[in-house]
């Protein structure tokens, strides 16, 4: 589950749609004195500022790999996605918690509920948008056997994920703000202003939660997907001159960059170039079926059940040094060994 290009789209459609959201929520929040508002606010900006550090992933993953970091810079896109999780605990809901906390215990009337409201409903259709272009663009790529929370769970593509988490904790966060504002206006009752903000806050820290659990997943490093590993191993078994597959680990370096290792025990009575050749065919089987293994490395090895006394030689466990030293001793009695026998 891997597309940039949709991803992107997505993220682009939120940072705009989120811009707009946070200058209307704060101007909102100057005419009403809200709390509900001024943490929806926050909330935007916060959102606004993920987008942002999404693309900045996207951006530096592209770039090639050095000597130092040799195997590409794919995980930055997970990096700054776990960033993200970090900004929307921090920034939205510790902040939305301290100021719905504090609005409780200092309950303050709401005015102009015109304007809260307006702006609310203004959000909402924003929002929507931003929310309805990440459900298309997930659509594309999820299958229409996975569910949402599973697409979530497994993706290797962050971005998605992301913003569409985030998008639904705005979209509820809007109406229990709406709600809160509401009811605040009704009853005369501040403290209902405050509930929502907590309401929002309580939201917020679940969300960051269960991406940052994701995030910490993918840059620690995940395996392939079972049909993706199926995949290759059925690249493998393929070639004729392999007799089985041993084991074999796969890690995702990236959202679109696949490491594969295995241990492959080829026929017997092939030459090492033949086995060389058979190696070249399975990577070219293995890129075929599943275009995100970029790194693979063959071991070619023989079976426990199929070895028939020591495959190499033991040297006696010398070490490096000892090897030398035996070495040197041997050339100083070659001179000796060949006068005696003169």
């Amino acid at each position: 589950m891997s597309a940039p290009g949709h991803g992107n789209k997505a993220v682009i459609a939120a940072l705009f749609a989120n811009l707009g959201i946070a200058v209307a929520k704060f101007v909102g929040f100057l005419f009403t004195g809200s709390s509900s508002m001024l943490a929806e606010s926050v909330h935007s900006v916060a959102d606004t500022g993920n987008q942002g550090l999404l693309l900045l992933g996207g951006k530096r993953a592209q770039k090639q790999a050095t000597p130092e970091h040799p195997f590409g810079w794919g995980r930055e896109r997970y990096f700054w996605s776990f960033v993200v999780a970090l900004v929307l605990f921090s920034l939205g809901s510790v902040f939305a918690l301290y100021e719905g906390i504090h609005k409780v215990q200092h309950p303050e009337p709401i005015e102009s509920a015109v304007w809260a409201l307006g702006i609310l409903f203004f959000a909402i259709l924003l929002e929507g948008y931003s929310f309805r272009t990440a459900i298309v663009e997930t659509n594309k790529i999820k299958g229409d056997d996975v569910t949402y929370r599973q697409f979530i769970r497994h993706s290797k593509t962050p971005e998605l994920p992301v913003v569409l988490l985030e998008d639904l904790g705005a979209m509820v966060g809007l109406v229990l703000a709406f709600f809160a504002v509401t009811t605040s206006v009704v009853t005369d009752d501040g403290r209902w202003d405050g509930y929502g903000t907590i309401s929002i806050g309580l939201l917020l820290g679940v969300i960051a939660i269960v991406l940052a659990v994701e995030m910490k997943s993918l840059l620690i490093g995940e395996s392939a997907a079972p049909k993706q590993q199926e995949a290759i191993l059925a690249a493998i078994e393929i070639e004729p001159g392999v007799q089985r597959v041993i084991h074999m680990r796969t890690e995702h370096l990236g959202p679109d960059e696949l490491l594969v290792c295995a241990k492959v025990e080829f026929m017997h009575d092939l030459s090492f170039p033949e086995i060389a050749e058979a190696v070249n065919r399975v990577e070219n089987n293995i890129r075929a079926n599943v275009a995100e293994a970029r790194v693979i490395y063959l071991e070619p090895d023989v079976a426990d059940e199929h070895r028939v006394g020591p495959m190499v030689p033991e040297h006696g466990g010398l070490t490096v040094t000892e090897v030398e030293q035996a070495e040197a001793s041997e050339r100083e009695a070659e001179p000796a060994a060949t006068e005696s026998k003169e």
